[in-house]
């Protein structure tokens, strides 16, 4: 006896410990955290289906061979098989995207339908724009705390950018900077990016944005074998300043756990080239050189001017983020920036969810009793 997946393939059967281990049972589960209350690992490497018992069309009273009976919901059990979440999927953009929907209201944030839907753009886009932010010192902490967690670095909780000769990196200086990810030195490498902008007097210093799920099916379908050497081949990356030095080695490409492209590690100005045979060297040369282009094509980037009060939040590896040249002559730019938890989002979209049945069970309580 089994309990079978129908895919396009067929009849898939599903296996006894992957139910068992699902259980719902509340004498099974913590009330609070619904953590199992037994070690799973344990159960019976044999273990099978002895009974089953129809409830309604949604509803199976399974039965194990260890003894244990419960009603399972096969709506739930469909969902987890075939990967459906509550949460948004990334879709790839290119300079098309409708720029304005990705602008949320500061001051509207601490309504739950809003922030529901500014988390909802991030999570799909990878990137927003969070307009009348107060552009007191320190503010961005505020944001940040909002939508996740913090990350010290070597920078500090949050770090200054704006012109300064003597900076330890190309932000603080005016020039222009390419698409790139920070960080790619530090493991982990900080998942998402706030910059807030406190003053610009500047007519340059356009902020720069690209999707590299976008740029990566681009380089894939033009070189597929140079994808794979930037998939599978490790670089390293090196920062250095008076008082740090921090080294690591890992692929341009990142993927997830499926093998499915997340993002990139990319800074021109910090990793190092790997020695490999002379052809495959051009190979990768030759790839990371067109994914630069892609990177920088106007078809995919878009470009815009971050006001006094606004404030870009992106995903630090799959958005890369640049910046136009400014005339320190014209007047002043400041910005304040800060690092971030990637998961943070993620949680905090539960967190709505969560709150919206809440409200909604509450709604259907003050109905009933009118």
């Amino acid at each position: 006896m089994s309990l079978n997946l129908i895919t396009a393939e067929g009849l898939e059967p599903v296996s006894p410990l992957w139910l068992r281990e699902r259980t719902q049972d509340p004498e099974q589960l913590d009330e609070v955290t619904t953590q199992r209350l037994f070690d799973s690992h344990a159960i019976d490497v044999n273990l099978e289906l002895t009974a089953a018992r129809p409830v309604d069309e949604t509803h199976v009273e399974f039965t194990f061979s260890d003894g244990h009976c419960e009603v399972y919901d096969l709506t739930m059990l469909a969902h987890e098989l075939q990967g459906i979440t509550p949460f948004p999927k990334p879709e790839s953009w290119d300079a098309s995207i409708d720029q304005q929907a990705q602008r949320v209201d500061w001051e509207k944030m601490g309504n739950n339908e809003d922030f529901q839907k500014a988390l909802k753009a991030y999570l799909r886009f990878g990137y927003i724009i969070v307009q009348n932010v107060p552009t007191d010192p320190e503010r961005i902490l505020e944001v940040a705390g909002h939508f996740g967690y913090v990350k010290d670095t070597n920078f500090g909780s949050y770090f200054e950018v704006y012109s300064r000769p003597t900076g330890n990196d190309l932000a603080y200086r005016s020039v222009a900077l390419g698409p790139h990810t920070d960080n790619p030195y530090r493991d982990p490498v900080p998942g998402i990016q706030m910059l807030h902008c406190l003053v610009n007097e500047t007519t340059g210093g356009l902020s720069t944005l690209v999707d590299s799920l976008n740029a990566l099916k681009q380089l894939k379908a033009e070189m597929p074998e140079g994808y794979e050497l930037l998939r599978t081949t490790p670089v390293g990356f090196r920062f250095l300043d008076a008082g740090t030095e921090l080294t690591t080695r890992r692929c341009v490409i990142r993927e997830n756990s499926d093998g499915e492209p997340i993002g990139v590690n990319y800074s021109p100005r910090l990793d190092h080239l790997p020695h490999m045979s002379l052809e495959n060297t051009r190979r990768y040369h030759q790839a990371r050189q067109r994914l630069g282009q892609l990177f920088q094509d106007p078809a995919n980037e878009i470009r815009f001017q971050l006001e006094s009060g606004e404030l870009m939040m992106f995903d630090n590896t799959r958005v890369l983020h640049g910046r136009t040249a400014f005339d320190t002559n014209e007047g002043h730019r400041h910005l304040q920036g800060c690092y971030m938890d990637s998961d943070g989002p993620r949680e905090r979209f539960a967190t709505t969810l969560m709150r919206q049945r809440q409200q909604q069970a509450q709604q259907e309580n003050r109905e009933e009793m009118a």
